[in-house]
């Protein structure tokens, strides 16, 4: 079970995580950004490129090389400051190595503080796919805090509260609605932020603690996520990638769709989210000429089974049916609707 800690006093925090094992070194992995948050007693550090485009086989195997460089035992601690593509990354090299470093995550992102630095997933993106090569692994610690979110800029914001907007919507219809008034433009209010992500985390520890492995429930985290996938691998493609969350809020927008068709879900609830997906993510310009290719990119993600396309859908907020088989017409017609709302 992961320890998470919530505290803008990041280096105590550190200090108090580092302190719970007898470690004969500790080990610092960064971006070429987060490096500059790095504390001054950080000695041994392993500084690897930014972007998504580096979270892959080859950076593995440098972290590896620098591990083995540094004398890096069972024994050491290793602490991945960073965003999603570090914490992912760094957690599978300090996982494998020496077959289990423990290790600390420090996430700088929004949405590596409420995705991919809790609940396990390691891994790195091979082969064109993302996250093809992973395991289950989570960071003995992961320490959340809203210090580095001055520095992000507005889409990197976005991006991660589009995972904050899909745990209220798998567990809780007020602060939904809450989330949808929130104004992007607005100073951030650290204390308030913070308490947002302490709920949003606890709803991804819950469903993680009944299915760490992912077999079952889950598959809850999808929701949003299969067409979400399909938008990313889309814009990759065009050699013009989007932020995953950015994705991710047009794949809740059509799986809401999707759930209002097949499952009775609010239209009220499906407009709200429209209204504000419109408003803070219209940065993804397709037509009805790119339906096959999304179609058989969501055909080919790790959710679908059999050449299906599967998703997490809603009957209701808080109220979701895993693995719901969508055929193609229903997708495109949720394709359709999607484009309405983001006025393309």
């Amino acid at each position: 079970m992961q320890n998470l800690i919530f505290s803008n006093q990041v280096q105590a925090a550190v200090e108090q995580s580092a302190a719970r094992g007898n470690h004969n070194m500790t080990v610092w992995i960064a971006d070429a950004n987060t490096a500059n948050f790095l504390p001054e007693s950080a000695v041994n550090v392993i500084t690897i490129p930014d972007g998504d485009a580096a979270k892959s086989l080859p950076t593995v195997c440098r972290v590896w090389d620098e591990m083995q460089r540094l004398g890096v035992t069972r024994h050491s601690l290793v602490i991945n400051l960073g965003g999603g593509m570090v914490t992912d990354l760094g957690g599978f090299a300090a996982a494998t190595f020496k077959r289990g470093v423990r290790f600390i995550n420090v996430p700088t992102t929004l949405l590596g503080a409420v995705d991919a630095a809790v609940g396990g997933k390691t891994g790195f993106n091979y082969g064109g796919l993302k996250n093809e090569v992973g395991a289950f692994a989570p960071a003995s610690d992961v320490i959340i805090s809203t210090r580095y979110f001055d520095t992000l800029p507005a889409s990197e914001m976005k991006s991660g509260f589009a995972e904050v907007i899909k745990h209220s919507m798998l567990s809780d219809r007020t602060e939904f609605l809450r989330l949808l008034d929130h104004d992007f433009t607005a100073p951030i209010d650290h204390d308030d932020l913070l308490e947002r992500l302490r709920r949003s985390v606890q709803v991804k520890v819950d469903i993680v603690g009944h299915d760490p492995h992912e077999h079952g429930e889950r598959e809850a985290l999808n929701l949003g996520h299969t067409a979400g996938h399909a938008f990313e691998a889309l814009a990759l493609q065009r050699g013009t990638p989007v932020p995953h969350g950015y994705a991710v809020a047009w794949g809740l927008v059509t799986e809401a769709v999707l759930s209002h068709l097949r499952l009775g879900f609010s239209s009220d609830d499906v407009h709200r989210l429209g209204a504000f997906v419109r408003d803070n993510y219209r940065d993804f310009p397709f037509t009805c000429d790119d339906y096959d290719e999304l179609l058989q990119l969501m055909r080919h993600d790790k959710k679908s089974r059999n050449g299906e396309i599967t998703c997490t859908l809603l009957e209701a907020i808080g109220n979701y049916r895993l693995g719901q088989t969508v055929d193609c017409d229903d997708m495109t017609a949720a394709l359709d609707i999607l484009r309405d709302h983001l006025g393309l």
